[in-house]
């Protein structure tokens, strides 16, 4: 359940300047093909991108946790409400 709606406790600011064309690609494409591999790969754009959230980066980053459409980081990444 968090991979789709995140903490309930803690809500994220996102800001929109870690939107870069490199993060909406990984994410959309990500998305569309309902594969999320690269995950890790998204978080290193976003960092790049200056996020500096530990909770969107670990997310990311998370080793083996599953992450499904509607993943709140790839959603936020995407600007989808």
């Amino acid at each position: 359940m968090r991979d789709i709606f995140g903490n309930p406790f803690r809500p994220v600011a996102f800001s929109p300047s870690w939107r870069t064309s490199t993060a909406v690609a990984l994410a959309s494409q990500m998305y569309e093909s309902r594969e999320f591999s690269a995950m890790p790969i998204l978080a290193d754009a976003l960092q790049d991108a200056g996020c500096d959230s530990a909770d969107v980066l670990s997310h990311c980053r998370a080793a083996g946790a599953p992450h499904v459409r509607g993943c709140w980081v790839v959603d936020l990444v995407l600007g989808k409400t």
